[in-house]
């Protein structure tokens, strides 16, 4: 299947640019069974971290303000107390990512009635733990992935990867039109909460940051399920330079510990208008004929710095508050879940257009057109 993007002229003559596009068959997310009320989470992680009475007050304010009001862990609550190393949380990573890796892949396979014979290539990403062989190769072996799969572990793109995730997977299937992808993300956050930190960022983080992964099925435009879902129709990438301290990872002896900048939202209202006009006028989209906003919910700061760039409304991106209270914000796999919301949720009218994005370290934006 191709689609008529946009015409302008050259010349005398009218040029039309044509894109092929690739088709979401399915979008599944998937959490772990250990789930507990903010207030809960709170006083273990503030007992976990070493805090000092005044420091565990301040975290609890931080984390009554962050819009969460439950998450699940990927081990139980009593458990963390046993994983006083980076080596000890990063084992226990692989254990269960690969576990909810795979159970998302399933899932979202049974939905999209494909078999896992079927899938010609994974996309993986994660940047809450260190893994090699790669999470996809270990969960390839688990649930019988052909062995010609062809596999792109992306690493380091952080809360961005969701969306980086599809637009990668989308470029691949250009190539492949008879293809079918698997973009699989797992995030356990709770793994990284760094003991003895009593920095704003870890307080922050370990109130904001849940467990959580999700998956998508892709396939190319000649694919038998072509016309199944919403079609990607084009992607966008900005990396934002003299950023890079604004999001991201310090790697060290205890493993890895977050950073956070406070500039986070203004550089979102600072790009993203931009952005997203970018994309929509090379596509032949007015902002006004957007029916879905699929907007990752990096914190309330960061949806309400959304709202200001685009004038969008509350309700515009009501899943997207409404998974960061359910469930807080689960990094690349947080806009993947509100995506699997919007198909079951709100379903959409053929000609629908929509846009699926998210921001992370770099500091970046990853946009996706979308056309149902």
């Amino acid at each position: 299947m191709t689609v008529d993007a946009r015409s302008y002229r050259h010349g005398t003559a009218p040029i039309r640019t044509v894109w092929v596009v690739t088709t979401i068959a399915a979008v599944r997310g998937v959490l772990p069974p250990h789930r507990y009320p903010q207030e809960q989470l709170t006083e273990a992680f503030a007992e976990l971290c070493g805090l000092t009475p005044r420091a565990a007050g301040v975290m609890r304010r931080l984390h009554a303000n962050c819009g969460v009001g439950s998450r699940h862990l990927a081990v139980p609550i009593d458990g963390y107390a046993a994983l006083d190393s980076f080596g000890a949380a990063n084992d226990a990573f692989i254990v269960h990512a690969v576990e909810l890796g795979a159970q998302a892949i399933i899932e979202a396979l049974e939905a999209a009635g494909l078999r896992v014979g079927d899938v010609d290539v994974i996309v993986s990403t994660t940047v809450t733990g260190l893994a090699v062989p790669s999470l996809d190769a270990r969960i390839a072996a688990g649930i019988g992935l052909r062995p010609d799969v062809k596999r792109l572990p992306l690493v380091g793109l952080g809360c961005v990867a969701g969306a980086a995730g599809v637009a990668r997977l989308h470029d691949l299937l250009r190539g492949s039109p008879h293809g079918v992808g698997v973009l699989v993300s797992t995030e356990l956050c709770s793994l990284t909460v760094q003991r003895n930190d009593s920095s704003a960022a870890n307080m922050v983080a370990s109130g904001l940051f849940g467990d959580g992964a999700a998956a998508v099925v892709a396939v190319g435009d000649r694919h038998d399920l072509a016309e199944s879902g919403p079609r990607v129709i084009a992607t966008a990438s900005h990396l934002y330079p003299n950023t890079e301290r604004a999001m991201g990872w310090d790697v060290g002896a205890s493993g890895l510990k977050v950073v956070l900048g406070a500039e986070v939202p203004e550089l979102v209202r600072r790009h993203l208008a931009d952005d997203v006009g970018a994309v929509l006028a090379g596509a032949g989209i007015a902002q006004s004929d957007v029916a879905r906003w699929i907007c990752h919910p990096g914190g309330p700061k960061v949806i309400l710095a959304v709202q200001d760039a685009l004038g969008l409304s509350r309700s515009d991106v009501q899943l997207t508050w409404d998974s960061l209270h359910e469930v807080g914000n689960l990094s690349s796999s947080s806009v993947l879940h509100v995506f699997a919301d919007t198909l079951k949720q709100r379903p959409a009218l053929t000609g629908d257009a929509g846009v699926l994005m998210a921001m992370g370290p770099g500091f970046c934006s990853e946009l996706v057109l979308l056309r149902w």
